[in-house]
Order: C-alpha cells, then structure tokens, then sequence
C-alpha cells in the first residue's frame, strides 16, 4: 500500500446520494416542530462541493445528520451508492463545528483514531495514511503536539485529516470554520478547494454564510425556514481555486441573496403594522 491513498474512481453519470422526501418532525415542550418537509435532492459521483445554505432553523444540520445516519426520518429516506441508509457508516464521514478532538491523544493518534477500526490495514499502513493526510493539511511538522498547543484553525486541520483518513466516499461538512477568525477561515477555503481537486470527495457542506457556500461550492442549495424545504437551487461556475474576496464571488453572493430577501419581503409585509 502506497502512502497516498489512489484517489477514487469517478462515474459521473452514477447518483452518490439521493435524499427522496426527507420530513423530520421533533417532540417538544411547546409541541411538535417540523425541522424539514418532503427535501429531495440527488449528488453525482464527481460532483464538486454541494452546499447547503440557510437560517438558523431551516433544518441544514437536521438533514446532515440524517444522511450521516446520526437520525432517522420521519418520512422518506437516504441512499448511498443506491443502498439504504440505516445508521452511521463508514463510507461517510461527519466534520462539525467544533473539532471534537481527544485532548489525551497527540495529533497522529487522534488521526490514527479514527483507522482503527478499518478492516484489512496494518499499523504501519495506518500510520502511513495518517501522516500523508496531516501532510495534506499542513500539519506534517505537528504530528506530536497535544491538542492544547494547537490554534482553532490547527485544530480543525487535525479534524478534516481524521475525517479524511478512512477514505469515505461522502464527507458532510457541519458549518466547521464558523468559529475560526477571517484570516484562518480564508485559508482553509483554500486548502479544501486543494483537497477536493486531489482527492475529488463527495462533499455536502452546510452554512449560513452565501459568500462561503460560493466560494467552496459548485451547487448551492437554499433552505427555507422552519419547516425546512429546498427553496431553490443555484450552479457556480467559475474556476478554482476560488477567492472569497473576489468580485466574481461577490457578484454571485449579491443575487443569491438578493432571492433571499425577496423569500422574507411577503412574511415581512404581512407581520409589519
């Protein structure tokens, strides 16, 4: 086994993931909360970055975990590679806000945490796959140092090289750079755009951000508020890499949201005095 995992065989015209009316409804104090109604949506194998963009309680996060089979719906169901998802798997892999690292653990063991568990590999090729990940998010010189010693953005590098790690054919993305400072985040929008131009992962990313979703994704998902529903849909061409700061990305970011106001402008004129 080589130390650079072969990057997956594509299939363009093969559906990753298929999200067939998903409803997710919770039990609450209140009452019952419908989180998500009837979403549908299809990622081909290949397809770049899709990300999925709303308010806070449109349901983004909900359905993430769903397809990561951290919950199940209520209605519908999910499909990886055509299979049924029941439960959490292996084939996808969940990077969330907070890095959730093993303080007791170095950065290379928190890595190799995450191959124990993988059939069929020994500890050498474990560890192989382990520092070449920590090598693709610039880590290579901190593969001793404790999680204490890390900075934020160093922190959520250890995290996507664990998530990296086990080779899953989905990674889902849980809005990981909203805590980081600007300077750190616009790096590591660099550094995934590398990543999936190497590795050419299926990517969900959530956000809230319209400028972040342009910049990493080739397909933007619009979620309504509560009950969440995919409002609309948007493609992004331009090239890679992306900057957020460019015009082009500012430009697509100003009518994008320009859709969104005109969502909320009925809601408004109907609550205002």
């Amino acid at each position: 086994m080589s130390a650079e995992p072969a990057a997956p065989a594509q299939s363009p015209e093969r559906l990753k993931l298929v999200v067939a009316g998903v409803t997710k409804v919770f039990k609450t104090g209140s009452g019952l909360v419908t989180a998500l109604e009837n979403v549908s949506l299809q990622v081909r194998e290949g397809e770049a970055i899709s990300c999925l963009v709303g308010p806070s309680g449109s349901g983004k996060s909900t359905l993430l975990n769903i397809i990561a089979g951290l919950e199940k719906p209520d209605q519908g169901e999910v499909l990886v590679d055509g299979e049924p998802v029941v439960g959490p798997g292996r084939d996808r892999m969940v990077m969330f806000q907070e890095s959730a690292l093993f303080p007791w653990l170095n950065v290379i063991e928190n890595v190799l945490f995450g191959l124990k568990l993988k059939p069929g590999v020994t500890n050498r090729q474990r560890r192989e796959v382990a520092e070449y990940y920590l090598q693709m998010v610039g880590l290579g010189r901190f593969l001793k140092a404790y999680v204490h010693e890390l900075s934020g953005g160093m922190k959520q590098r250890v995290a996507l090289a664990r998530a990296l790690a086990p080779n899953p054919s989905i990674l889902l993305m849980d809005e990981p750079f909203a805590a980081l400072d600007a300077m750190t985040r616009e790096q590591l929008y660099i550094d995934l755009q590398e990543i999936w131009q190497k590795r050419r992962k299926t990517i969900v990313f959530v956000t809230h951000n319209v400028r972040e979703a342009i910049c990493l994704g080739d397909r933007i998902m619009l979620m309504s508020p509560s009950p969440g529903r995919i409002q609309d849909q948007f493609t992004i061409a331009l090239p890679r890499p992306r900057d957020i700061n460019s015009v082009e990305v500012a430009r697509h970011a100003m009518e994008i949201t320009a859709v969104i106001r005109r969502w909320n402008q009925p809601r408004e004129g109907r609550t205002s005095p």
